[in-house]
C-alpha cells in the first residue's frame, strides 16, 4: 500500500532536513540522532534513496526536453522541406543538418567502435609499469594518423562544417 499523502509530506521535510544537515558537514552518526533514524546505516540508505529518487525525476524531465526538441526539430524540418525537395542547395543542407541532430538527440546512430592498441598496432602491455614507461606508452601513441600529413584533430565533417560558417 503506498504511503499516504502526509507520509509523503514527512518524508520529503526529513529528506530536506538531511540533505541540509549533509551539507552543512554533520556526519550520518549525527544526522541520525537529530533526525531520529534508527541508526546510521538507515540514514544513509535514507540519502541513497533521495538521490537515485532525484536522479529518475531528473531522468523524465531530460527526457520531456528531449521530446520538445524533438518536435523543434520536426517543425524546422517541415519549414526547409518542400525547398530541399525543389533542389534548393541551402535548404538540403540545413535539412541535412536538422536530420544529424535528431539522430544525435535520440542516440540513433550505431556507436562508433574504437579500439585501444599499443605501439606499432600490438596489443597494449599491462602489467605493473613506472611512471617513465607509463609516459613512453603515451608518447609513442602520437596525436593521430600518423599516414595523416594534415592532422588538425578534425575529422572530416567536422572540418566540413568549420567552413561552412567562415
Amino acid at each position: 500500500m503506498p504511503a499516504s499523502k502526509a507520509q509523503q509530506a514527512a518524508t520529503a521535510k526529513r529528506r530536506a532536513q538531511l540533505i541540509a544537515l549533509l551539507l552543512a558537514g554533520l556526519d550520518y552518526d549525527t544526522i541520525a540522532d537529530k533526525l531520529s533514524y534508527a541508526s546510521r546505516q538507515a540514514a544513509t540508505k535514507d540519502m541513497c534513496r533521495t538521490l537515485a529518487a532525484n536522479r529518475l525525476e531528473e531522468k523524465q524531465q531530460i527526457e520531456q526536453l528531449r521530446q520538445i526538441e524533438g518536435m523543434r526539430l520536426d517543425r524546422l524540418q517541415a519549414a526547409v522541406w518542400p525547398k530541399a525537395l525543389k533542389g534548393d542547395l541551402k535548404a538540403v543542407e540545413t535539412a541535412r543538418r536538422l536530420i544529424a541532430e535528431r539522430i544525435r538527440l535520440f542516440g540513433v546512430a550505431e556507436p562508433m567502435r574504437t579500439e585501444l592498441s599499443g605501439p606499432g598496432g600490438g596489443p597494449v602491455p599491462i602489467g605493473p609499469t613506472t611512471a617513465a614507461e607509463l609516459q613512453a606508452l603515451i608518447d609513442s601513441a602520437g596525436d593521430g594518423d600518423p599516414d595523416d600529413p594534415v592532422d588538425d584533430g578534425l575529422d572530416d565533417d567536422a572540418a566540413i562544417d568549420a567552413d561552412d560558417d567562415v
